[in-house]
């Protein structure tokens, strides 16, 4: 089975949910991209107009490797549209407040996957089907942790047990299969010179990176004060990362605490297998379903009974307790609050399978669905392909 085998295979659209202000103060744009990151797109729109860097809202984040429909908010923005070769930004209205992840409720997905047989194709459907009994984990998938690195280490967890230089040297050096070229480059120069702040900026070009070595040059041991200095959006993602895999690990147990053995079906996700609840009873699916779990962090009660127990036990594994869930020195940065459900189920859901026009002698499958804000749709893809053995 073969996913995202060109943009169009993989389409997103935000369910937004907001009321126009004729006199609001923020202008309301629909964004639609191409192959482009969500905080690349944000980033090319300020550097456009020449924006302040908090002057931007918008609710979630989008795969790059995807057709995707979002909306976001400037501050007294401009009136106007914006083309550019990945991106369109279409004004709508006006909004007395900026557009947030509170502003809409959902995403509608439109997926083909590609290059299965027949009877993959099938098994497919039937598994989809099987879903409205089972339900989908709702588990954070591989996109939440593009900032992990190939040694498999978490930036936050660093940072939270105080190593301050080893969490900036895997956000600032540690290579990712993701590095572009000229990313590369740079993380190569700082892991040759670590430490001799003068030879790396020397071996910089003019980029983010060298204004913060440059701090570095005259205040060579203040990792702290250099982690700080990198954008603000991306210690956000580095934090929610560890939050998420925490969280993972949580609904794992719980899955593992509510089923039998060979009622779960391991999966491989970028940082671990996790288990995929299937042939559930009603009761068990109850059971899972009845408790959201809340997210690791001080600023949320843990849970109550079983999950607290499980969650002690997670957190334990890393050296850490529920109160150490909490970002230090940080002022702009958190770890979420709330809970989140174990298992959910797609609505209007939609399936076709047809010719495959890319594979010769193979077929397709599109599934239309929609799944509430901050899930993802590529969980859904797995279940139906390889958990309980139905892979093509």
């Amino acid at each position: 089975m073969k996913l995202k085998r060109q943009p169009e295979d993989f389409q997103v659209e935000e369910l937004p949910r907001v009321t126009l202000a004729p006199q609001g103060r923020f202008t309301y744009y629909k964004l639609t991209k191409r192959g482009l990151g969500t905080l690349e797109a944000i980033e090319a729109i300020r550097r456009h107009w020449n924006l302040p860097g908090r002057s931007v809202s918008y609710g979630g984040l989008k795969d790059r490797h995807a057709v995707t429909v979002q909306y976001l908010s400037i501050f007294d923005g401009p009136d106007v549209s914006l083309h550019q070769a990945s991106l369109e930004l279409e004004p709508l209205g006006k909004l007395e407040r900026p557009y947030t992840p509170q502003d809409f409720t959902g995403n509608r997905f439109e997926i083909v996957l590609r290059d299965m047989t027949a009877e993959a194709a099938a098994r497919a459907g039937t598994q989809l089907e099987a879903l409205s009994r089972d339900g989908l984990p709702n588990y954070f998938d591989d996109q939440r942790f593009g900032s992990v690195g190939f040694s498999g280490e978490f930036i936050a967890e660093a940072w939270l047990k105080g190593d301050h230089e080893r969490a900036l040297r895997l956000a600032f050096a540690e290579p990712n299969p993701f590095d572009r070229p000229d990313t590369k480059a740079r993380k190569a120069t700082l892991r040759e010179c670590w430490g001799d702040w003068a030879a790396a900026k020397a071996g910089l070009d003019r980029s983010s990176e060298r204004s913060i070595v440059t701090y570095l040059v005259d205040h060579p041991t203040d990792f702290r004060g250099a982690f700080a200095r990198l954008r603000r959006e991306l210690r956000s993602l580095y934090f929610a990362a560890f939050q998420s895999h925490l969280w993972n690990l949580v609904l794992a147990g719980w899955i593992e605490r509510n089923t039998r053995v060979e009622q779960r079906s391991p999966v491989d996700l970028k940082v671990g297998v996790f288990p995929f609840p299937v042939g559930l009873d009603e009761d068990q699916r109850k059971a899972i379903a009845a408790v959201p779990l809340p997210l690791p962090s001080s600023r949320n009660k843990p849970g109550d009974g079983p999950v607290d127990e499980i969650t002690t036990d997670v957190l334990a594994a890393f050296g850490l307790t529920w109160t150490d869930m909490r970002v230090k020195h940080l002022k702009d940065v958190f770890f979420s609050k709330g809970s989140r459900d174990p298992l959910l189920v797609p609505e209007n859901v939609k399936t076709e399978v047809f010719k495959d026009d890319l594979h010769r002698n193979k077929q397709a499958i599109r599934l239309a669905f929609e799944l509430p804000k901050g899930s993802y749709a590529t969980i859904l893809v797995k279940r139906i392909t390889e958990a309980a053995g139905s892979g093509s």
